[in-house]
């Protein structure tokens, strides 16, 4: 397999398949980890190409298409899938080409699709992030993003985490030479026949805030859910209370 991956839990359990924020890598996950194999799942965690232990793409890819074909290469036919952000973008994207491949659908925060107009908000961030990168200053770029998509009640070693996950990412996408990323088919989510709900966060950026409230508007039977003390990553923020809301989730 190209991308780095881990599996743990019950080989013939129900399989979940949990997708990363781009700001972070597999390594978010890890509060969740350990909960969801003790309690009969399979657990499969992926980098994305330049993400944590993944290396770039030297032929056309998309990350849709290597989460279908890692659940290939893992003999897996059907899965819950859990995506934060990015993610959760590509989870909803999966879910609408794969219906069939796909048993439930947990989206935190989930991405904006391409193309949408952004808040001045994320413009202003955006543009602060671009221009600490263009001056080579990685580590304040990282902080930024902590500071930015993490929630009030994240704590030190989230804060701490998240600038190490993203310091990764940026040096990862820039060590890669070229881009082979290719996009996958245009999809409807009102494919999408798995039980879907859509998690928000009240400190989130309005951009986010308004991607998952719309998913019971773009999917049949979704349900959107927003979080009064969360910002963008829940699932760092507070982990214990997201892993008892995925385990229920994926329990029903």
């Amino acid at each position: 397999m190209t991308v780095s991956h881990d599996v743990d839990g019950p080989h013939d359990g129900p399989a979940v398949v949990l997708l990363h924020s781009s700001v972070c890598d597999r390594r978010m996950w890890e509060p969740q980890w350990r909960p969801l194999a003790e309690a009969g799942f399979r657990v499969v965690r992926l980098d994305f190409r330049t993400c944590g232990q993944s290396p770039a793409a030297e032929a056309p890819y998309s990350d849709g298409g290597d989460v279908r074909e890692l659940l290939d290469h893992l003999g897996i036919r059907r899965a819950a899938l859990v995506g934060s952000s990015y993610g959760g973008r590509i989870a909803l994207q999966f879910a609408a080409l794969h219906p069939e491949r796909v048993a439930s659908l947990l989206l935190l925060c989930p991405g904006m699709a391409p193309g949408r107009e952004r808040s001045p908000q994320l413009r202003e961030f955006g543009a602060a992030e671009d221009a600490l990168v263009e001056a080579g200053d990685l580590d304040a770029a990282a902080a930024l993003n902590a500071r930015t998509w993490l929630g009030p009640d994240a704590d030190a070693d989230a804060h701490a985490l998240v600038q190490t996950m993203q310091l990764g990412n940026f040096r990862g996408a820039l060590a890669a030479t070229g881009s082979h990323e290719v996009a996958d088919p245009p999809a409807d989510p009102a494919a999408i026949t798995a039980p879907v709900l859509s998690v928000g966060g009240a400190h989130d950026l309005p951009d986010f805030r308004a991607a998952a409230a719309e998913i019971p508007g773009l999917v049949p039977g979704a349900v959107h859910r927003e979080l009064p003390w969360a910002g963008h990553l829940p699932s760092l923020e507070r982990p214990a209370e997201m892993t008892a809301l995925i385990l229920e989730f994926l329990s029903r």
